[in-house]
C-alpha cells in the first residue's frame, strides 16, 4: 500500500463567463422588473439575494450588486467572493472606501454599514455558510488569498421589517 494521499479535488464550477452572465442577466431582471423580480428571502438551508448599491471608490457613482446573504440577528451577511474568481469583487473594494451603502430586500430598502467579520465571528460566519453551501471551502480553495465575510448593518432606525 502506497502513504501517498488521494488529492482531494476541487469542485466544480460553472465558466467565469456564465457565472458573470447569469449575475447581470440577474441584475437586468431586477432593473426591468423595477424590484418586482430578484429578490428573495432567506429559506431555511439557502440564502436569499438582495440588492446592494455601493458608490465607486473611483468614480462617486452609484453601482448595483446582486448579492447571495442570510441573517445573523438583525445583520445580513454576504461573501465577498467574486463568482470564485481571483481578483477582489469591485462592489467590495467600493464598500471598504465608501462603507454606509443602501441594501435592497424583499420587504423595502434599508441603509447598512458594512464590513469584514473578524476572527471568531468570521469562522461562526463562514460555518454557518458551509451548512448553505457544502461545498465552500472547496470553491474557496480556488482564491488565493481569503474570502472576505462581509456584515452588513442595519443603521438605527433604517430597518425594513
Amino acid at each position: 500500500m502506497s502513504d501517498i494521499e488521494p488529492v482531494a479535488s476541487k469542485p466544480r464550477l460553472p465558466p467565469r463567463w456564465f457565472i458573470r452572465f447569469f449575475w447581470q442577466a440577474h441584475r437586468r431582471l431586477y432593473r426591468v422588473s423595477r424590484g418586482r423580480f430578484g429578490l428573495r428571502r432567506p429559506r431555511p438551508g439557502g440564502y436569499g439575494i438582495l440588492c446592494l448599491d455601493t458608490i465607486g471608490r473611483l468614480t462617486g457613482q452609484q453601482h448595483s450588486v446582486m448579492v447571495g446573504y442570510f441573517e445573523d440577528e438583525a445583520n445580513f451577511v454576504t461573501m465577498a467572493m467574486n463568482g470564485w474568481g481571483p481578483a477582489e469583487p469591485a462592489w467590495w473594494l467600493n464598500l471598504q472606501a465608501h462603507p454606509a451603502v443602501t441594501a435592497h430586500l424583499v420587504d423595502g430598502s434599508v441603509i447598512v454599514a458594512g464590513r469584514a467579520a473578524q476572527d471568531e465571528e468570521r469562522e461562526r460566519l463562514w460555518d454557518q455558510w458551509t451548512q448553505i453551501d457544502k461545498n465552500l471551502d472547496g470553491y474557496a480553495a480556488r482564491r488565493p488569498a481569503e474570502t472576505p465575510v462581509v456584515v452588513l448593518e442595519p443603521q438605527l432606525g433604517t430597518s425594513p421589517r
